[in-house]
């Protein structure tokens, strides 16, 4: 099916709190990257119903196998839609021009939660109003559920997948530090076969993965955390459905009063989410006292690097980023036992 779009005329734009420079990244980013900034301030200024895709050809596999094989074919000028809610609106506002667009929505078996062994797997396709509603994951891993309810509203939590929150590299996103703090993996297939992906291992820059040309994320697989942990997300963000001005996720044990384990990751305040290791160090084998965690919250600090964008200046957005892991770090201390 041929999709068509009229092509109209701008000025300049900053999209998640990141300078559209920064997409120049690399050539295997999320977007064709020739004449990107022209293109980038060709659509700030113009009006909302203006603002529309260019054309495209859309395909609906109805198997992985057939998905893949179709993005091998197809090459780096197709691009696979879960969601579409990171996606659709770069193309509105062109700096994603594929030329092929591969919908994922048609293919049975990748919207699934369940416990396996020691692990949480979740399909790519399940939705974030699926995530805020597993009775598993509230009971085994409930901060999914708390940060699934803080993305966007619940018009976009219907259709927005768990893969594509994960997968295309949006430093804006929420759940890439959540996977982060978790030690979560993600499965992925291609024309090469299966591969999992360490979470930690994936996020290269904005938008750009470790995915290889042509594979799709089926799968997250987390290690289900011990009972007794304690994990919070803070969020802050401008209004509903913002991305935001800085986050902060805090997974922990206590055992005897001290900190037994610590993860901590940061949203939106660099081209990638941040794992604050040193933080986390710092605060492993202490008292939770407030000088250790003052220390904590200084070395997340000086690991962001973020944009002065519409969301405030890069002075402002470091200090948010501090002041969210500190109320984290605290929600996750109360709900930790063995504290």
């Amino acid at each position: 099916m041929r999709v068509r779009a009229l092509e109209r005329q701008s000025r300049a734009i900053v999209l998640a709190g990141i300078p559209v420079s920064i997409y120049t990244y690399s050539k295997r980013s999320l977007f064709n990257n020739e004449d990107l900034q022209d293109r980038a301030r060709a659509v700030a200024g113009a009006r909302e119903d203006t603002v529309i895709p260019a054309s495209f050809e859309y395909h609906r596999p109805t198997s992985l196998a057939e998905a893949v094989a179709l993005l091998a074919d197809l090459g780096e000028e197709a691009r696979a839609l879960a969601g579409g809610h990171s996606l659709i609106p770069m193309m509105k506002l062109r700096l994603a021009r594929p030329e092929h667009l591969v919908d994922l929505a048609g293919i049975g078996g990748l919207k699934d939660i369940r416990a396996e062994g020691g692990d949480i797997v979740i399909g790519a396709m399940t939705t974030q109003h699926e995530i805020a509603g597993s009775e598993l994951l509230a009971a085994r891993v409930p901060i999914l559920r708390e940060t699934a309810l803080l993305i966007a509203d619940p018009q976009v939590r219907y259709v927005g997948t768990l893969g594509g929150n994960v997968a295309n590299g949006d430093p804006g996103n929420d759940m890439p530090a959540v996977m982060l703090c978790l030690g979560a993996s993600y499965l992925v297939a291609g024309k090469a076969g299966e591969r999992r992906i360490p979470a930690r291992e994936f996020y290269r820059g904005a938008y750009v993965t470790a995915l290889a040309p042509g594979e799709i994320l089926t799968a997250v697989r987390i290690p289900a955390p011990p009972p007794g942990h304690g994990a919070a997300y803070e969020k802050l963000k401008r209004k509903v459905g913002d991305y935001a001005t800085a986050a902060a996720a805090v997974v922990l044990t206590m055992q005897g009063g001290n900190v037994a384990t610590c993860a901590i990751g940061l949203t939106n305040v660099a081209d990638t989410p941040l794992l604050a290791e040193d933080a986390a160090r710092i605060l492993v084998g202490s008292s939770f006292d407030a000088a250790t965690v003052k220390r904590a919250v200084a070395a997340a600090e000086a690991i962001t690097s973020p944009a002065s964008d519409t969301r405030g200046p890069v002075q402002y957005r470091t200090k948010m980023a501090g002041v969210m892991l500190a109320r984290a770090l605290a929600r996750a201390r109360e709900r930790a036992r063995g504290a």
